[in-house]
């Protein structure tokens, strides 16, 4: 069973997570016209080699069903932010690659999306605070595999 105080964290990391996330999402939207999920999808795919991920890579990268990220695709295909391509090594399967303008719209995006997560989460932590916070938190991820 779990305690109090346990619990009381997990209720506080879930409320702060909400709040952050529709917070960092508004903002994206009003000053980007770019929702979170593209904002994550643009990151992953940027950081991928050769910028591109299998399907099911960049859902589980960015939690996604695999339903969802075919629609998310799809949408970010139509507005020119990546492309799909078949995979080479497995035909069957398919590649998303990030586009130019979808480098160039994350680079545009990185300064509103880096403010707010500094305005809205990291100007509440000190320095050891936030250290350890994000150990905490990698070690519950590390421990789920």
């Amino acid at each position: 069973m779990i305690d109090d105080v346990h619990l009381a964290a997990w209720v506080a990391f879930l409320r702060a997570h909400a709040a952050v996330l529709r917070r960092l999402e508004r903002e994206l939207e009003a000053e980007c016209d770019l929702p979170l999920t593209w904002y994550d999808v643009l990151v992953q795919l940027e950081s991928a080699p050769n910028h591109r991920l299998r399907m099911q890579q960049l859902a589980k990268a960015v939690l996604l069903s695999k339903s969802r990220i075919s629609r998310l695709v799809e949408a970010m295909d139509q507005a020119g932010l990546l492309r799909r391509e078949a995979c080479p090594e497995d035909k069957r399967g398919a590649e998303v690659v990030l586009t130019r303008q979808g480098v160039a719209r994350l680079h545009t995006a990185a300064p509103t999306h880096l403010r707010g997560i500094q305005e809205h989460f990291g100007r509440h932590l000190t320095t050891p605070e936030a250290k350890t916070l994000a150990e905490a938190l990698d070690r519950v991820g590390a421990a789920l595999g």
